[in-house]
């Protein structure tokens, strides 16, 4: 037995126990898969899946409430995987392992994967729950969101039979989110060029690391540090200068997560070492002063490491250097019509070294298919100077607000009834799956509602315990409510 077993409510956090034991990172789904679909055999319900994966579970309406609304409960099947670099974790093989601290619910090490598995646990406890009262239910969990969306973009039309479709994906609790942003990935491709090291020079790993990364999306505005980017800001400062040759470099492991370390294999003169260390040192007492508030933590260090044989050119390292330290990142523009809402961002997620080139990978986010636009015409010109090439793909749209929403009105007087205050009405700055259901599904009434998760897609990532049972309540109060066709 899990110690979440003496949480409530029961059985959502035992459920949800039995998630974070099967593994499923992105792109590795299928045997929590499997073990879903054996569940809900048991339990006599219909279930299939289409050809991308996802998983369709029908449920009959509560004796008296036939003639109800269907309503499809939605989640998504996989967990953004994210561990300390003094973690020993593979996300493929080993379980998540979740602990109560106080008021929250943490992970060892690692993402917690409450984003989504909250909210899927949600979907299985109603389905478990004969004493629940709701009319026609469908539960929705798609595949490998994290990454691509390719269960939503998979989604066929008419397979669903539900009128409205309340999304269980948001992180805060008392929000309920309308809206969201759409997003595509940008990589600019860098070619290298390299030589031998020259003799009399040392090769050292010079690491960044002790951010505390996050959500992409829901993150962005915070003003956290990002490893590539301050790792590439000291680099292109001291490059000349110093004579340093840059072997390797390597930031952020995901495209939808603020990269929390990068490192840079690099050589210098041995007459140079000294003024290097000197110049880290430097560099990290600035960054502890200017992220102060934000980054506590903050690492840099200079090790040396076994000799490289060949660095690059000084042309390809002043190039990759002075692409990456000119890329954007961040904030790019607030909305207008959805005040303390980011309008567009993008964040430099990912950066890698193969034989002969240098990737850099980004998401963009925007709100409007024009600011999406905008970045991607930014980082194409960017790379254009560079001389590298550039690929824009994936784009999926945003989930355009209605304020004529029936759902959204009733989500909002139900929270009102339940707990006597108004709820917040959202716009979130990051991408939920509802935006791309509309295309199959284009007269479906949508909303997201969840717990309060923090640091999400970050091995800080919390749940708050309290909040699970606020947002049970409303769920289960909701689908009680639902009025007739």
């Amino acid at each position: 037995m899990s110690e979440l077993s003496r949480l409530t409510p029961q059985p959502l956090w035992d459920i949800f126990a039995a998630v974070c034991s099967i593994p499923h990172p992105s792109g590795h789904e299928e045997q929590l898969a499997n073990y879903i679909t054996g569940l809900v055999t048991e339990w006599g319900l219909w279930n299939q899946r289409d050809e991308t994966g996802n998983i369709l579970i029908r449920k009959p309406a509560t004796p008296g409430f036939e003639n109800r609304k269907p309503v499809a409960l939605q989640a998504h099947l996989d967990m953004v995987p994210q561990k300390n670099n003094d973690t020993v974790h593979d996300f493929t093989k080993d379980p998540i392992q979740p602990w109560i601290d106080g008021e929250w619910v943490k992970a060892r090490g690692t993402t917690l994967g409450a984003d989504n598995g909250i909210g899927l646990a949600s979907t299985l406890a109603v389905l478990s729950d004969s004493s629940l009262q709701h009319g026609p239910l469908e539960v929705l969990l798609t595949m490998t969101e994290e990454t691509g969306m390719n269960g939503a973009f998979g989604l066929q039309p008419g397979w669903l039979q539900a009128e409205i479709l309340i999304n269980t994906d948001s992180e805060e609790e008392g929000e309920i989110y309308m809206g969201c942003a759409g997003g595509i990935d940008f990589t600019s491709t860098l070619p290298l060029s390299h030589e031998a090291l020259p003799a009399g020079y040392q090769t050292l790993k010079l690491t960044l690391k002790g951010l505390k990364g996050g959500h992409s999306g829901c993150d962005i505005h915070q003003g956290l540090g990002n490893a590539n980017k301050l790792l590439a800001r000291f680099l292109f400062a001291h490059a000349a200068s110093l004579d340093l040759r840059l072997v390797d470099f390597n930031g952020g492991t995901l495209r939808n997560a603020i990269p929390r370390e990068a490192v840079a294999t690099l050589a210098v003169s041995a007459e140079q070492a000294d003024v290097l260390k000197a110049q880290v040192a430097a560099y990290l007492t600035a960054l502890q002063n200017e992220l102060a508030l934000k980054e506590k933590n903050i690492v840099l260090t200079l090790e040396p490491v076994a000799a490289a044989q060949h660095t690059l050119t000084s042309s390809s390292r002043d190039g990759f250097l002075a692409l990456l330290n000119a890329m954007p990142n961040g904030v790019i523009r607030n909305s207008d019509v959805m005040k303390g809402v980011v309008e567009t961002s993008l964040n430099v997620g990912v950066v890698t070294f193969e034989s002969n080139a240098a990737r850099i990978n980004c998401l963009v986010r925007s709100l409007v298919d024009s600011g999406k636009a905008y970045v991607v015409e930014m980082l194409s010109a960017l790379s254009q100077l560079a001389g590298a090439q550039s690929l824009a793909k994936g784009s999926y749209p945003g989930w355009q607000p209605d304020n004529s929403s029936p759902v959204m009105a009733l989500v909002r007087e139900t929270y009102q009834q339940l707990f006597n205050k108004t709820p917040n009405i959202q716009v979130i700055h990051a991408g939920l799956e509802c935006g791309l259901f509309k295309k199959p599904y284009p007269q479906m009434d949508m909303v997201s509602i969840g717990p309060t998760i923090t640091g999400p897609h970050s091995p800080d990532e919390q749940v708050n315990i309290a909040s699970v049972a606020l947002y049970w309540q409303l769920l289960t109060a909701l689908l009680k409510a639902i009025p007739q066709k």
